[in-house]
């Protein structure tokens, strides 16, 4: 691991810290988010809920996002990074765009877990992550550089606290950050380090999406 250290694996290889500029943490270039749909409810409610309209929950038109990812570099923001992803098209946006893009490994909530990560063991899924960090990701050759977005309900599934050892045993391993969605509970958050940190991770690598 000493060649990855102090260093950002991106989609197209390792850069410096200083490369980065500007960086955001929690955008999603691709995904399909089918799992959040939520029947849509009479008049002007679907304002306040974009969850009710299905075309909202398919981030995959690859021709807008590299435009918008254009327009974004010459803001100077970089290091953008995906968990429900497409890691091949994400290396075609950072090609594209000149933008540097970190790929995230993980799993997210329970109800997105298929029954093959359900029956996976903690030693199985930590397999998973360490293999996407160090070889690839998607059957192809891009390299992830954190763990995460990692979804978490409230309280935790056990599917959940599986993926949470996981993660922990693998940062124990790489030192890569991770990345937390914690459930909408005020609890949440303690529960996950907890889990973490019972597990060997070292929580000052770890960093939470606030839900809202």
């Amino acid at each position: 691991m000493s060649s990855l250290s102090g260093k950002v694996q991106t989609v197209l290889g390792l850069v410096g810290p200083s490369k980065l500029g500007r960086t955001l943490t929690h955008e999603h270039l691709t995904m399909t988010f089918d799992c959040s749909y939520y029947p849509p409810p009479p008049c002007r409610e679907i304002q306040k809920n974009p969850y009710s309209h299905r075309e909202n929950l398919q981030l995959n038109q690859e021709t807008e996002a590299i435009k918008e990812e254009l327009w974004r570099s010459f803001g100077g923001k970089h290091n953008h990074w995906d968990q429900l992803r497409c890691a091949d098209l994400e290396a075609d946006f950072a090609e594209e765009t000149g933008v540097h893009i970190t790929s995230g490994t993980g799993f997210y909530m329970d109800v997105t877990h298929s029954s093959e990560t359900r029956a996976m063991s903690v030693g199985q899924l930590t397999d998973v992550l360490v293999n996407e960090i160090l070889h690839a990701a998607d059957g192809t050759s891009i390299k992830c550089g954190v763990t995460g977005e990692t979804g978490c309900s409230w309280p935790l599934t056990e599917s959940e606290r599986r993926v949470l050892r996981a993660t922990a045993h693998a940062q124990a391993q790489l030192g890569c950050p991770v990345i937390i969605h914690p459930g909408r509970n005020r609890r949440a958050p303690f529960q996950i380090i907890r889990v973490l940190q019972e597990a060997g991770a070292d929580t000052s690598e770890t960093s939470y999406v606030t839900p809202r």
